[in-house]
């Protein structure tokens, strides 16, 4: 049997908390999950629905359908619904590290993460990391890690992410190109339960370079690097034009497109689907997903935001975690 999700709070002062509630009446016990978070922060939230307190992941059994389970972890502060709030900071790490606790000991299936503020944790308990990847992968002991983001319609993986554009032709390295495909190529099979995985690599300038007269990155990082992998055997198109390969007829010629810049990656997927793309990380030991958006303060305490991206979320966490299973990881 599938061990349930764990799914952290995030920042308590953003929507993570009533998009919890919501996904549990939405999903109605189709995806097994528990919220990892303060029960008085709930209570203070208005009647959004149900949760139930619980003792051990395995509780949720005993929880009935549609009810949020809640395994309870006390803050410091009661949110104040009114933007960055630095007093509960530490808590929302430690929430974190539970989750990765519990995956670890084989208590969950994997990880869920709700949104959290950096800043509010940099400046509220001197978080060193840029982001929830980082902190995941430091708690895994792992140096690298992959960002995917997924929809039903299209999977997306940047090469480089959080740099600026000039930067990233000086941080585009065979090696780290190299890891991506690899790492991609190896979550497709183990998580996904794709067995011979179709990759396409866009190039990094106008019409991939056009045999150098727009650069030649194409041809003295990316063509190498490619050919060696296709050696290996695996299924490898490109360097492409990036114009070209995210129309439809496109699309279903490759189950993942990995490219070398973060807006390469992410403008399709959101075009494609702005309220329904996954964030999920690739290379670590545990399953990590994420909705794709941020904590939206201004929508904290409210109805008016879109549960789709969380429920999204739970819903690729538990079908890797399937795969997983099917595959002996």
């Amino acid at each position: 049997m599938i061990k349930p999700i764990a799914l952290t709070s995030g920042d308590p002062n953003g929507v993570g908390l009533d998009l919890s509630v919501i996904a549990a009446q939405k999903l109605n016990g189709n995806v097994p999950f528990f919220l990892i978070a303060d029960s008085t922060h709930l209570d203070a939230r208005g009647p959004h629905g149900g949760y139930e307190i619980i003792k051990t992941p395995s509780d949720i059994c005993d929880v009935k359908n549609g009810v949020l389970p809640v395994l309870h972890h006390p803050f410091p502060e009661q949110p104040s619904l009114n933007g960055m709030q630095l007093g509960n900071a530490s808590a929302i790490i430690d929430v974190i590290v539970q989750a990765v606790d519990l995956v670890q000991l084989g208590q969950a299936s994997a990880i869920c993460t709700n949104p959290i503020h950096k800043k509010v944790l940099q400046d509220g308990a001197g978080f060193a990391f840029p982001g929830h990847t980082e902190f995941l992968a430091h708690l895994a002991k792992q140096q690298k890690s992959v960002m995917m983001l997924a929809c039903d319609e299209l999977r997306v993986v940047p090469v480089t992410i959080h740099i600026a554009l000039d930067d990233v032709s000086k941080q585009l390295t065979p090696d780290l190109l190299r890891y991506t495909i690899e790492t991609t190529h190896r979550s497709l099979i183990n998580d996904f339960g794709i067995s011979a995985p179709r990759i396409a690599i866009a190039g990094l300038n106008p019409h991939a370079g056009e045999q150098g007269a727009f650069g030649r990155e194409e041809i003295e990082i990316i063509t190498p690097v490619l050919d060696q992998l296709r050696a290996s055997g695996m299924n490898i198109a490109g360097p492409l034009s990036a114009d070209t390969m995210f129309h439809k007829h496109a699309r279903a010629s490759y189950d993942v497109a990995i490219c070398m810049y973060h807006d390469q990656a992410l403008i399709p997927i959101k075009t494609i689907d702005f309220f329904g793309g996954v964030n999920i990380t690739l290379g670590l030991p545990f399953i990590r997903t994420s909705p794709d958006h941020g904590t939206a303060f201004d929508l904290a305490g409210t109805t008016d935001a879109n549960p789709d991206s969380l429920i999204a979320a739970l819903n690729s966490a538990h079908e890797m975690a399937k795969a997983r299973a099917n595959n002996g990881k």
